[in-house]
Formats: C-alpha cells, sequence, structure tokens
C-alpha cells in the first residue's frame, strides 16, 4: 500500500449516532424491559424521547482517518464521555452505526480495564491480549511498556494500590507502546503531571501518521496542540464541526460569558449600578482585547447607607474558576463621590499581558479599616484576550532579549 493510500485510509466512520438516557432508573428499567418485549416481537425500536428520557447524544457524523486527530470538546454533561463509551463498544447507540477497523487502545476512565488485584506486569498482558496481541508480541514490548510508564519498582505491585498517576502512566504506556490503530484518550490526562504529559505528546507525535487518535480534554492548549479537525458539543449535539480548531475553541469559551452573577456577600451598604469595560472591540462573544491592550474598567455603585473607607479589590479570574491576578486600590473617597448617593471611579491596567482565553472578574468590597466584607459578587464582568498561539501558561510576559 503506498503512502497516500496509507494516510487516507478511514478509519473511524460514525454515521447518525445517537443515545438517549433515562434520569429515573425505575422508570429506565420499565422501558428496558418493554423494548426487550417488543423487540422479541420483531416491533422496531422506540426512537422518539418517552417521559424523563433525553438525548446524551444525537445525530453525529465523522470520519476519522490515518493520521488524523480528532479533538472532542464541550463543557461537562456535553456527551463527550458517552459518545466515547460508544465509540469503544461499552454502550450500544440507539440510532446510527459506528465502523472502526484495526485495533482500539482506549483511554476513557481512571483505571478502566485494569483488575485492581493483578499487578501491573499482569495487567499489560491482560490488556494486550484484549487488543488482540498474542503473548509473544507483548514480551517484545513489556520492558518498553515499564520503562515509559516509569514504574520499574511497582510494576509487580497489585494495582488497587496504584496512586491516581501511576494508573495513568501505566494506562497509556500500554495502549501507546501496542500502537493500536485508533487511540481514544479522555481527560485522564489531566491527572498526570507536566513532564509526563510533554511525554505522552511526543509519543503520540510519533505515532500518530499510524493511528488515528480522538482525544477529549477540557484543556484548550492540549487540544490546540494536539488535534487537526474538532466537534464542540453541547447537549449530545454538535454546535460546531470542522478544521478550524481556534474557533471551536472561542465558541468554547463564550459559554463562561454566559454565566449569570453571583452574589456572594452584601451587607446592604452597596448597589451596583454599572461595572463595564471602557475599551476593546464588543463582538458576539462579548469584549475583545489583544495582548499587550490596557484593561479599562468604570465602576458605578449606589450608596444604600453610611460607610467608612473602603478597598475595592478586582479579582481576574480564568475560564476554569482559578484566580489569575488581583486589581487592589484603597480610594479616598472625596476622589470617587459624584454626590451623597453615588460612588464612581476607573481602574486602568495597562498592557495587559494575560495569555489567550476568556477571564471573569469577581468584584469584592471591604472595610480599609476592620477589613470586615461589604460587598462581593462574582463573574460581574467578562472579557476576552486574543493571541494567535495558545499558550501553557498564565502570563505572556512582555519581555526583552539581548546579546551579551
Amino acid at each position: 500500500m503506498s503512502n497516500i493510500q496509507h494516510n487516507n485510509e478511514v478509519l473511524v466512520k460514525v454515521e447518525g449516532l445517537s443515545k438517549k438516557f433515562c434520569k429515573d432508573l425505575k422508570t429506565s428499567l420499565w422501558y428496558g424491559v418493554k423494548d426487550l418485549v417488543t423487540g422479541i416481537r420483531g416491533g422496531s425500536k422506540n426512537r422518539s424521547l418517552r417521559a424523563k428520557e433525553f438525548w446524551a447524544v444525537k445525530d453525529i457524523n465523522f470520519e476519522l482517518r490515518r493520521g488524523e486527530c480528532l479533538g472532542l470538546i464541550g463543557h461537562n454533561g456535553a456527551g463527550k464521555s458517552t459518545l466515547l463509551k460508544i465509540l469503544n463498544g461499552l454502550i450500544n447507540p440507539d440510532e446510527g452505526k459506528v465502523i472502526i477497523k484495526g485495533r482500539v487502545g482506549a483511554l476513557i476512565e481512571l483505571g478502566a480495564g485494569f483488575n485492581p488485584i493483578l499487578s501491573g506486569r499482569e495487567n499489560i498482558y491482560n490488556n494486550g491480549a484484549v487488543l488482540g496481541f498474542s503473548r509473544k508480541e507483548i514480551d517484545s514490548k513489556l520492558e518498553a511498556i515499564i520503562a515509559f510508564a516509569e514504574l520499574d519498582e511497582f510494576i509487580d505491585m497489585p494495582v488497587q494500590h496504584y496512586s491516581s498517576g501511576m494508573k495513568v502512566r501505566l494506562g497509556f504506556a500500554v495502549a501507546a507502546q501496542m500502537e493500536p490503530d485508533v487511540l481514544i484518550i479522555d481527560e485522564v490526562l489531566a491527572v498526570g503531571d507536566l513532564g509526563f504529559i510533554l511525554k505522552c505528546f511526543k509519543t503520540i507525535d510519533t505515532i500518530l501518521p499510524r493511528t488515528a487518535v480522538i482525544f477529549v480534554s477540557h484543556s484548550m492548549p492540549m487540544i490546540s496542540r494536539m488535534c487537526n479537525q474538532i466537534i464542540l458539543m453541547d447537549k449530545g449535539k454538535s454546535k460546531y464541526q470542522g478544521k478550524d480548531v481556534g474557533k471551536a475553541i472561542d465558541l468554547y469559551y463564550t459559554r463562561f460569558t454566559n454565566n449569570d452573577s453571583n452574589l456572594i456577600f452584601d451587607d446592604g451598604s452597596l448597589k451596583i449600578k454599572s461595572l463595564k469595560v471602557l475599551n476593546g472591540a464588543e463582538t458576539e462573544t462579548g469584549i475583545m482585547l489583544s495582548w499587550g491592550d490596557d484593561l479599562d474598567i468604570e465602576v458605578v455603585l449606589s450608596k444604600l447607607r453610611k460607610v467608612n473607607d473602603l478597598e475595592f479589590f478586582f479579582i481576574i479570574v480564568d475560564k476554569e474558576q482559578r484566580p489569575v491576578a488581583s486589581l487592589l486600590r484603597n480610594i479616598n473617597f472625596e476622589f470617587i463621590y459624584k454626590h451623597d448617593n453615588l460612588i464612581a471611579f476607573k481602574v486602568l491596567h495597562e498592557k495587559l499581558q494575560l495569555s489567550k482565553g476568556v477571564y471573569s472578574i469577581n468584584f469584592a468590597v471591604r472595610s480599609a479599616i476592620t477589613k470586615e466584607p461589604v460587598y462581593r459578587e462574582n463573574n460581574v464582568l467578562s472579557f476576552q484576550v486574543s493571541y494567535p498561539k495558545e499558550s501553557w501558561e498564565p502570563f505572556m510576559l512582555d519581555s526583552k532579549f539581548s546579546s551579551l
């Protein structure tokens, strides 16, 4: 077979794939009995939703060739894990079909496929046998698997005593070193340390020309690094599908701009009248800033009762709701009073150096003297930072390099 034919070979073909579940176990069992009786009588399966049912996956279609990596992204509950379980043969679809050619290696659940009472070495042989390898073939790969997993000292210890990271290392080592035709990877790589993740990526780069990879992750830098096509899922359906990975990532991020405000604390002294970013481009996904732009925020508060000097906090959090920075200023009230019942001021942060992504701002006020909380509300603002490339790190600091 020529290289062109080899690379164009379709290894995964999915047509009209759908799967429904029931929210109630008792009702689900009853529907199962009814479907079983209908099947015995030669009737067709009920294709419409019944009471308490919902589509976990609905009408998914794609083809994946050798040498391609498909990214599956979407927020929790989007249907990604259900789709992977169908692809791996763990559950059957209600509609549609899946055609997969060759051997399939899957890392879709931490520790899945391992027998906890067997040692790591014994599990390697078990997993290899499931993939269709002979004992002789597994023997030839055994040392490479153990070395890659960095488990030399623990390979004869029962897997039930392994840490999460050790299970990930062993699972990936088996799946990658066996070089399956189709490799399915769920979020499990997030458990490993950065050094091991980078080693996994290097291995995937090596085997990808001979393999088709389906990769699920909430880490957009990982998706951008790995994938040459992508499906964005939401409530079981494909919201975007294509080769423009950056566009799908931007659409994924915009989900965070639609979160409702979350009032955490309010002692009745203040109320937000308006709070907005003054600069940046207005887009359908919200305010867009470029890396290096200023961040200019305007704040107007209604003063509902007398308050002493206050401290104002703006906590910037990333898409995973992790605080990455804060803006703090103890403001003199003479500077910010508009009139007796209004507080207004601006906050300017020059040359924003946050990495590409969507960020939200949590707003907090406390007494400058007693430090007691006065007001706190999360997600009062959202903005997006654009940059041509994804980055692992939360900041890309502007630096100057010069020769010695």
